[in-house]
């Protein structure tokens, strides 16, 4: 046998080995967590004292909960939602703006995944109580925009670069402005896209610890609500419980989320048939898409 062809083999053992040691290190915590949370015991250990769901029912009732999670779920709503606009415009101008400060915004835009989230952290609160707001719920819906942005800009680049150009050029081939073009044609062929950035700018927001940690005034998001209560060991099996059903969530969302950035990216690349290639323009001069 060739030694080159042998040395391959065994480099390609010990790079295998080397994955699975990864992703049982990366992992293996991650799923220690839902095994404990069903541990009748308050001591992460083993071995396992037995089964039990009251660790789940504490979970209901608890008023400093339930505030977290409702402060969660309106930052992470209104900051996907901005951070999802934002994403929109300013991949669709990075694509279709032809200008050099297009490109620049888009690049900036994307800056903040590269950014330290300490020092993003430190920043916005120098900003905001610049600007007056303070550490407050406002303040931490601009900073969750800031962080969520990225993911949205990535996600519709994508998108919009994979609809077929000649889509918009018949369009404005047959007068129709930038405006109806972007609203009439652009934006129903990327719906899947936007959903898919959507969600995913809100698990963005909804996980994010570090900014919120500078931002947060009297009202924490449950990160930091989980963070508080990890400094009391009778709260560990709660906190686990906690962990577990955000965890069965956020994968559900980010699951979701895929599937509709991938059947989008799917329908785009299928072929265009010739009598829906053809846009008419109605009346009030908007453009009709139609089949015979």
């Amino acid at each position: 046998m060739n030694p080159a062809h042998i040395d391959a083999k065994q480099g390609g053992g010990w790079l295998g080995a080397y994955v699975v040691a990864y992703l049982v290190f990366l992992y293996l915590p991650i799923l220690l967590i839902p095994l404990f949370s069903f541990n009748n015991s308050i001591q992460a250990a083993f071995p396992l004292q037995g089964f039990t769901f009251e660790w789940y029912a504490t979970l209901f009732g608890n008023s400093a909960l339930s505030g977290a999670l409702a402060n969660s779920l309106v930052i992470g709503a209104t900051a996907a939602t901005g951070a999802t606009l934002c994403g929109i415009t300013v991949s669709y101008m990075d694509l279709y703006g032809r200008s050099p400060f297009a490109a620049t915004i888009s690049a900036i835009a994307r800056l903040p995944i590269l950014i330290p989230g300490v020092i993003v952290g430190i920043s916005l609160l120098i900003l905001v109580n610049l600007i007056g707001f303070g550490p407050s719920r406002t303040a931490i819906v601009l900073g969750h925009i800031l962080v969520a942005l990225p993911t949205t800009v990535v996600i519709m680049k994508s998108r919009f670069a994979a609809i077929p150009k000649t889509i918009r050029e018949a369009a404005l081939d047959l007068g129709a402005s930038d405006w109806t073009t972007f609203r009439r044609v652009m934006l129903p062929l990327s719906l899947p896209a936007i959903v898919s950035a959507f969600m995913l700018a809100f698990l963005t927001s909804f996980d994010e610890f570090i900014v919120a940690f500078f931002l947060a005034g009297t009202e924490p998001t449950l990160p930091l609500y989980i963070w508080s209560q990890l400094r009391f060991p009778k709260s560990l099996p709660t906190v686990m419980a906690l962990g577990t059903t955000i965890l069965a969530v956020s994968f559900v969302i980010a699951a979701s989320a895929e599937i509709l950035r991938h059947r989008g990216l799917a329908a785009a690349q299928r072929p265009v048939p010739a009598d829906l290639s053809k846009p008419e323009e109605t009346e009030r001069g908007e453009l009709q898409w139609h089949s015979t």
